[in-house]
């Protein structure tokens, strides 16, 4: 009876090993083969969408600066990069930072605003699974540069800190970080993530950074 219950014990621990095993094998790879596949789809949307958006432009000759429209959660927003994460780090980011939209890739906050406008230009990323936009978010320092564009139109902000906050701390995308009624005289952005990139309990890992250029 005791061989018995050991022997059942053993293949039911070897059995929820295989499935812990299948299940990060999931996390960490599969996922990320399905946002890989869904960013080229995005990367496609988005220059059609930049080309159609140039097309229709008015012939002024002046420059246009403004932040594009912003489209329906899920809808490609604007490309991302930054030297600082290495040369091929380029990423689409879509509108929207619930489950589905981070699936695809970084996700603009809603109700934040555009890149170049005045207030917190916020952007949230997966640290791990779903190809881990966000992986290296902690070797972003003062001084580097992340740099949006949508066509021929670009923004740079240059980093000015990181911190880890809690998760509950939804102040950090106000306009005014922390200021919630506070009037914006900076042109922010602010970059969110998970912290550390596995374990049970999270805080929130947190890049700011200040409009530096646009054109």
């Amino acid at each position: 009876m005791c061989r018995s219950a050991l022997r059942w014990t053993g293949e039911i621990a070897i059995t929820l090993g295989v499935i812990v095993a299948l299940f990060v094998v999931y996390l960490l790879w599969w996922t990320g083969v399905e946002t890989a596949g869904a960013q080229r789809d995005l990367s496609a949307e988005l220059a059609r969408n930049a080309s159609s958006t140039a097309a229709g432009a008015p012939s002024t000759g002046a420059q246009i600066d403004r932040a594009p429209a912003i489209l329906p959660v899920g809808k490609p927003y604007l490309r991302m990069e930054s030297p600082a994460l290495g040369e091929n780090w380029s990423w689409v980011v879509v509108e929207g930072v619930a489950l589905p939209q981070l699936a695809l890739g970084p996700g603009h906050y809603p109700g934040t605003v555009g890149p170049g406008e005045m207030g917190n230009f916020a952007v949230a990323g997966h640290r791990a699974g779903h190809a881990a936009p966000f992986e290296d978010l902690d070797r972003l320092k003062a001084g580097d540069v992340v740099k949006f564009s949508f066509g021929d139109q670009h923004w740079a902000y240059r980093v000015d800190r990181s911190f880890i906050t809690e998760p509950t701390d939804v102040g950090v995308i106000d306009a005014v970080p922390e200021q919630p009624n506070a009037e914006p005289t900076k042109r922010l952005m602010t970059l969110t993530t998970c912290d550390p990139k596995y374990g049970v309990r999270f805080t929130r890992l947190i890049v700011v950074g200040t409009l530096i250029e646009q054109h």
